[in-house]
C-alpha cells in the first residue's frame, strides 16, 4: 500500500515528532508513503488573509506536483494542510474561472481528482485489524481524551469524514491500540490555533478549559492529529502553570505515537522526548506492560 505523503511545513519543524513517529510506525505495519516531490508551504495559517486567488494557488502547487508524478492520493497529517488541500480543490473544481486564473499562475493544469486524506483516514484504510495484530503492549490501563480541534472534522462543502459535533473515527483507532478513549466535553472545541503569537492570553484560557475538562474525565493522556494543536496543548501548560500554580499537567500525544506506544516502538524512536510536558511516566508503564502477544 503506497500513499503519498505531503508532510508541510509543521512535520518538519515544530511538529517533527509527527513525522517521526508516522514514517516509524508505518515501518511496523509494513506500509509505505512516497512523498510529494518539491512540496512547498499550502499557506494554511495565513495565505487566505492577504489574497484568496494565492490562498489557493498554494496548494493547488502541490495537488499538481503531485499529479504530475503520477500520484493518485495524498496524505496530509496536519490538520491544516489537509484542509487546505482538501477545500483548494473542491473550490477549484467549482468556479472555473479562479481555476484558469489559478492555472495561469502555475502554468499548469490541475485535475482535481486527487484523493486527499488525513492521517485518521489512513489509519482507517490500513485498518485496525492490523494495529491489533501488530501490537506488543498492553495499554488497557491508559485513559485516552481524543481531541479533534475546531478543523480537522469542519470542512464545509469541500467533503465529510467523520461528524463535526460528535466524532468517532479517531477513538476506534485508539480503542484498536488497547487503550480506553473517554467521552468529554471539549473534542471539538478550538484550542485558539494561530492566535498564539498574537493572542496568547486568548490561547491560554481556550487551552486550559481543554485540558482541565479532559482531566475531569479522568484522562491519563490527550491525543491529537495536528500540529498546531498539540503545540498550543503541550507547550502552553507550562505558562499557564505560572498563573495556576495548582494546574496539573497532563502529557500531549500524537496518534502516531500512541499507537507506536502498542507497537512496542521506544519512545525515543517516535520523538517522545521532544515534548515540553514529560511523557516519561507513560513510557515507564509501557515498559512494564510489555508482553509477548497481546
Amino acid at each position: 500500500m503506497k500513499t503519498g505523503y505531503y508532510p508541510g511545513c509543521s512535520l518538519e519543524g515544530t511538529g517533527k515528532e509527527f513525522d517521526i513517529s508516522l514514517k516509524r510506525v508505518l515501518k511496523d505495519l509494513d506500509v509505505e508513503l512516497e512523498e510529494v516531490d518539491d512540496w512547498s508551504c499550502c499557506g494554511a495559517s495565513s495565505a487566505h488573509g492577504v489574497n484568496h486567488v494565492l490562498s489557493l494557488a498554494l496548494p493547488a502547487r502541490n495537488l499538481t506536483q503531485a499529479q504530475n508524478q503520477g500520484l493518485t492520493n495524498i496524505m496530509a497529517p496536519c490538520a491544516a494542510c489537509y484542509n487546505r488541500l482538501l477545500s483548494t480543490q473542491s473550490s477549484l473544481m467549482k468556479d472555473k474561472v479562479v481555476k484558469a486564473e489559478v492555472e495561469d499562475l502555475l502554468e499548469d493544469k490541475i485535475n482535481g481528482n486527487l484523493e486527499i486524506i488525513n492521517v485518521i483516514e489512513y489509519f482507517q484504510k490500513i485498518g485496525v485489524d492490523k494495529i491489533i495484530e501488530k501490537k506488543k503492549i498492553d495499554l488497557s490501563w491508559l485513559n485516552v481524551a481524543c481531541y479533534y480541534g475546531c478543523l480537522l472534522v469542519r470542512l464545509g462543502d469541500a467533503g465529510k469524514f467523520d461528524d463535526e459535533e460528535q466524532p468517532t473515527s479517531m477513538e476506534d483507532i485508539v480503542a484498536a491500540t488497547g487503550a480506553k478513549p473517554i467521552d468529554w466535553n471539549f473534542k471539538t472545541e478550538c484550542c485558539g490555533a494561530a492566535h498564539s503569537i498574537s493572542h496568547t492570553e486568548i490561547v491560554e484560557s481556550l487551552t486550559k478549559k481543554i485540558l482541565d475538562n479532559a482531566m475531569a474525565h479522568d484522562a491519563d493522556v490527550i491525543v491529537l492529529a495536528c500540529p498546531m494543536c498539540h503545540s498550543n496543548l503541550d507547550m502552553r501548560q507550562l505558562n499557564i502553570k505560572k498563573h495556576h500554580p495548582d494546574q496539573k499537567e497532563i502529557p500531549v500525544l500524537y496518534l502516531t505515537e500512541l499507537i507506536g506506544m502498542a507497537l512496542g516502538i521506544d519512545g525515543e524512536e517516535l520523538g517522545m522526548d521532544k515534548h515540553f510536558i514529560n511523557t516519561r511516566q507513560l513510557l515507564d508503564v509501557q515498559q512494564q506492560k510489555k508482553v509477548r502477544k497481546v
